[in-house]
């Protein structure tokens, strides 16, 4: 009976794996991105129209780093229109969730070395340090904000003295 026990490579499975949500993301996102290309260009790729706004023009890829993995997404190029898409906003690298998880790492105390070879290992991308020091300059500006902020209703203040046992009593209290 030994001879019928399956054995998994766990390893195997979680690259496997891993790599089998990459490519669905990365398909499921094309996908978005060729209907938004249709919508702007008022007609479907290779369709004639009379109601045709712009022209397919090729693609080109960028990457995008995702929980996912690394994505490379095929980008429209459209001619007669500019692609504007709402799926990967323009100049985007990386999705917010993994900076601002990088940004949490640093401010709870890791350097930008370690976030760094922490990026490395999570997403098969470094983040450049300056990239990093750009990104924590917004929060501290933003933590700076919040800390000066003025407070709604003036400040209160609150003291308390214990005072001696004078002829009042045991302690008198005073706010």
């Amino acid at each position: 009976m030994p001879e019928d026990i399956i054995q998994i490579d766990q390893h195997m499975f979680e690259t496997r794996l891993d790599r089998l949500v990459t490519d669905k993301v990365t398909e499921i996102l094309n996908a978005m991105l060729d209907e938004e290309a249709d919508q702007i260009a008022g007609a479907a790729r290779y369709e004639r129209s009379g109601s045709r706004k712009a022209f397919r023009a090729g693609h080109y890829e960028r990457k995008l780093t995702a929980k996912a993995g690394t994505l490379t997404l095929r980008v429209p190029k459209l001619k007669g229109a500019l692609f504007e898409s709402a799926v990967v906003e323009r100049y985007r690298r990386r999705e917010e969730s993994v900076e601002e998880a990088l940004m949490d790492m640093y401010l709870a105390g890791v350097s930008t070395r370690q976030v760094d070879d922490i990026s490395q290992l999570l997403w098969g991308e470094r983040m450049a340090p300056q990239t990093l020091s750009d990104k924590l300059k917004k929060v501290y500006a933003d933590i700076e904000r919040w800390r000066t902020r003025p407070l709604e209703g003036g400040i209160r203040t609150c003291s308390w003295t214990a005072c001696g046992t004078s002829g009042r009593g045991a302690a008198a209290w005073r706010t």
